[in-house]
C-alpha cells in the first residue's frame, strides 16, 4: 500500500481517529486524577571490605572482590529477612511480601554503590521505611557474609546517604502518563482508520465509482440536509449545490453520443436508497427547465415513491395504463409546463411480467414519441429483474451509486446485471457525496 493510499484512508477514517485520540487521552487523564499519589525515598549504601590489608594488590582483590559481590546484594533488600523484621520494627500495616513490593534495589555495575528506594502514598513513611529497610539489608548482609570460618564479614554496607522527604510523588507523572494515553491513542486511532478504510469497501469518490463502473461520472450530487424537505432541486430560479450539480448532469449527458443523442433514459442503482428516483426526477426537472417537453416515468412498481414526494394521485400511473384501465394521456400528471409524471400506479403482484409484455413495449413507444426526453426510474438492479429489463428499452442508462454506502461489489454485480441484457451504463452518478 502506497503512501497515498494511507493519507486517503486517513482522511477518510479521520472521525474514528479523532475519537480514538480523545477517548484514550480522556482515559489517561481520569485515571491520573484517581490513581492514588506515591512518594519515592532514596537511601544510598557504600559497599567496602573490612579487609585491614595495606598491600596494594591485596586491596585491588578486595575492591575486585565486593565489586562482584555487590550485584548479587539487590535481592536481598526485598527478601523476608529484610522485610519482615521492618514491618515489627515499624508496626507497618502490611505483610512482608506488600512491602516487598515497595521496595527497590539497585547496584550500578562497576561500583560499590547501592541505593535503595521505597514508595508509599505518605512521604513521610517513605523515608522512614526507606531508611529501615537500608538499615535491616545492611544487617542482612553481614549475616549472610559472616561464616563459622570468618567471625567478621569480609564487606560492610555504610549508609552514606539517609533518606529524604520526597516533596513531589513519583506517580502518577500527569504529563508522562497523559502523553502516552496521547501518543496510544493516536497510533490507536492511525490504526483504526486504516483497518477500518481497508474492510470499508464503499464507494468513496467519484473516481472509484468511475473506476470500477467502467463509466464515467457525470455528476457528483452532494450531500444536503434539506433533500428530504426539498427533494425536487431543480426548480425555476434555484441555486445551491445540488440544483447545480443536476444542471451540470444535464450538460454532460449531450457529450454522451455526439451522434445519437439519448432520448429514453433509464436510471437505476444496484440497491435501494442510493438516490436514483431523486436523480431521476432532478434529471427531468432539469432538463424541460431548459426547454425540452419531459416525460417521468416511474417503473419502480414495488417501491414506488414519487406520487408521495410530488403530491400527485398515485392510484392511476403506469399499471392502469398497461391494463387498460387508463388512457395514457389521462394518466400522465403535470408538474410544470413542460414536465409530465406517469407515476407507478396501484401495486401490481407481478411487476417483472408486466414490464415485460407487449403491451410494456408499445407504451414506452407510445411515451418516446410524445416527449422529447423521457426519464426512467427504475428498480434497482441487484434484488430484482425489472431494472434491467426496462434499461433493455433506453437509449441510455445511468447508474447511480451512493457515496459511503455502495459498495465496490453492488456497483460490479450492477454493472454485470446489465451485461447480462446487452446494457452498458453511459455514465454513472455518486449521490450524498460529502463536501469536498
Amino acid at each position: 500500500m502506497s503512501a497515498m493510499e494511507y493519507v486517503r484512508l486517513l482522511r477518510r477514517g479521520w472521525k474514528a481517529a479523532l475519537l480514538c485520540v480523545v477517548a484514550t487521552t480522556a482515559l489517561g487523564v481520569l485515571l491520573v486524577a484517581t490513581s492514588t499519589r506515591q512518594y519515592r525515598a532514596d537511601t544510598h549504601l557504600f559497599v567496602a571490605a573490612t579487609s585491614t590489608a595495606q598491600d596494594a594488590n591485596q586491596l585491588a582483590l578486595a575492591n575486585t572482590y565486593v565489586q562482584a559481590r555487590v550485584q548479587s546484594y539487590p535481592s536481598i533488600a526485598t527478601s523476608p529477612m529484610v522485610t519482615k523484621a521492618v514491618v515489627r520494627q515499624l508496626h507497618l500495616p502490611l505483610t512482608p511480601s506488600q512491602l516487598a513490593s515497595r521496595i527497590t534495589a539497585s547496584a550500578p555495575a562497576g561500583t560499590v554503590l547501592m541505593t535503595v528506594s521505597v514508595l508509599d502514598p505518605k512521604p513521610a513513611q517513605a523515608a522512614r521505611v526507606a531508611d529501615a529497610v537500608a538499615a535491616r539489608f545492611a544487617v542482612v548482609v553481614a549475616q549472610i557474609e559472616r561464616t563459622d570460618a570468618v567471625r567478621v564479614a569480609p564487606v560492610k554496607l555504610t549508609i552514606t546517604a539517609p533518606a529524604q522527604v520526597p516533596t513531589a510523588p513519583a506517580s502518577p507523572n500527569a504529563t508522562l502518563d497523559v502523553g502516552f494515553a496521547l501518543v496510544v491513542g493516536l497510533a490507536l486511532g492511525i490504526g483504526v482508520a486504516v483497518v477500518r478504510g481497508t474492510l470499508d469497501t464503499s464507494i468513496d469518490g467519484a473516481d472509484a465509482l468511475a473506476s470500477i463502473s467502467g463509466a464515467p461520472v457525470l455528476a457528483v450530487i452532494p450531500r444536503d440536509k434539506a433533500a428530504t424537505a426539498q427533494p425536487l432541486a431543480v426548480t425555476s430560479g434555484s441555486s445551491g449545490g445540488r440544483a447545480e450539480a443536476y444542471r451540470q448532469l444535464r450538460t454532460n449527458l449531450q457529450f454522451v453520443s455526439v451522434d445519437q443523442p439519448p432520448k429514453v433514459i433509464a436510471v437505476t442503482s444496484a440497491v435501494p436508497g442510493e438516490g436514483k428516483t431523486s436523480t431521476a426526477l432532478n434529471l427531468a426537472a432539469a432538463l424541460a427547465e431548459a426547454g425540452a417537453k419531459v416525460v417521468l416515468v416511474e417503473a419502480d412498481l414495488r417501491r414506488p415513491t414519487i406520487a408521495a414526494t410530488l403530491g400527485l394521485v398515485g392510484e392511476v400511473g403506469l399499471t392502469a395504463v398497461l391494463v387498460g384501465t387508463a388512457e395514457l394521456a389521462d394518466a400522465v400528471q403535470f408538474v410544470g409546463p413542460r414536465l409530465g409524471v406517469l407515476t407507478s400506479g396501484s401495486i401490481p403482484p407481478n411487476p417483472s411480467e408486466l414490464l415485460d409484455s407487449a403491451q410494456a413495449r408499445r407504451v414506452f413507444a407510445l411515451i418516446a414519441e410524445s416527449a422529447d426526453y423521457t426519464i426512467i426510474d427504475t428498480a434497482p438492479l441487484l434484488p430484482v429483474t425489472d431494472g434491467a429489463e426496462v434499461a433493455a428499452r433506453a437509449d441510455a442508462t445511468l447508474l447511480v451509486g451512493r457515496a459511503g454506502r455502495t459498495t465496490h461489489q453492488q456497483i460490479t454485480a450492477a454493472v454485470d446485471a446489465l451485461a447480462k441484457v446487452d446494457v452498458r451504463a453511459v455514465g454513472t452518478i455518486l449521490s450524498m457525496a460529502p463536501p469536498a
